[in-house]
């Protein structure tokens, strides 16, 4: 079977699981949306040092919010498969390792797609404006992270032996990017040794891309180069996550 089909299959597999599971797809866009109801309209006026209003310098930053944390995690699943053996029986089918791991992240990547057209959905009537052209590109870095993050959540869950080990695990290494990226505030804010050491925070990248979009810039280095960190991330992290399939069977 060709790569194409055998990815097919693994997505339709995993999207009807989620299909199946509203409360799942919903679930995820509820602490961004917290976010948006509750810390948005206290940055309402304030100097964030850069253009744009608040909503465009918040909204970018939730949407990334929900790649940065649910593909994360995503590798939860694939631990109670590995408990309940569907793995191993997995590893008994002539269906690409690649495809195990493709099939996977592309349903994750549809899924927090989806619930980021939800959080600009409701940003809207919040007084969220924004160019139409900048919030697709704000959902095609969502869709770049989501398939980076999670193809190294399914390389970490395959790694560790169960689900205590895994969640502090993820925490440890998801907080201090939240933090360093400037999701919530613009690291322009920051003193100049923040500003610098969060230069080393590739999600950094991501933010500022997105939010330049947001104001209408499209051609600015700042989206450039986020662009090709999100490139060079996705590329990385799916190459990790095929040999750690192929090393551990599944």
């Amino acid at each position: 079977m060709s790569l194409f089909h055998d990815t097919a299959l693994v997505f339709g597999r995993y999207a009807r699981q989620t299909l199946r599971s509203p409360f799942q797809i919903l679930f995820g866009v509820l602490m961004p949306l917290l976010h948006l109801l509750f810390f948005g309209p206290l940055l309402t006026g304030l100097p964030l040092g850069r253009e744009g209003d608040s909503w465009q310098v918040l909204v970018p930053g939730l949407l990334l919010q929900l790649g940065l944390f649910g593909a994360s995690f995503a590798g939860f699943s694939i631990i109670m498969e590995k408990n309940r053996g569907v793995l191993d029986r997995m590893r008994a089918t002539p269906v690409s390792r690649l495809a195990l791991l493709l099939g996977r992240v592309l349903r994750d990547a549809s899924l927090f797609v989806f619930q980021a057209v939800l959080l600009v959905l409701a940003a809207l009537p919040m007084g969220l404006r924004a160019p139409l052209p900048g919030v697709l590109i704000g959902f095609g870095f969502v869709a770049l992270l989501s398939v980076a993050l999670a193809s190294l959540s399914y390389a970490l869950a395959l790694k560790l032996p169960s689900p205590q080990a895994f969640g502090p695990a993820v925490n440890t290494l998801a907080l201090p990017m939240m933090l360093l990226s400037g999701l919530m505030l613009p690291m322009a804010l920051a003193p100049g040794w923040l500003d610098l050491l969060s230069r080393l925070v590739p999600f950094r990248y991501l933010v500022d891309a997105v939010r330049e979009a947001y104001i209408g810039h499209y051609t600015t280095p700042a989206v450039l180069y986020g662009v090709l960190v999100a490139l060079a991330l996705a590329a990385l992290a799916v190459t990790i996550g095929t040999r750690t399939f192929r090393s551990a069977g599944a």
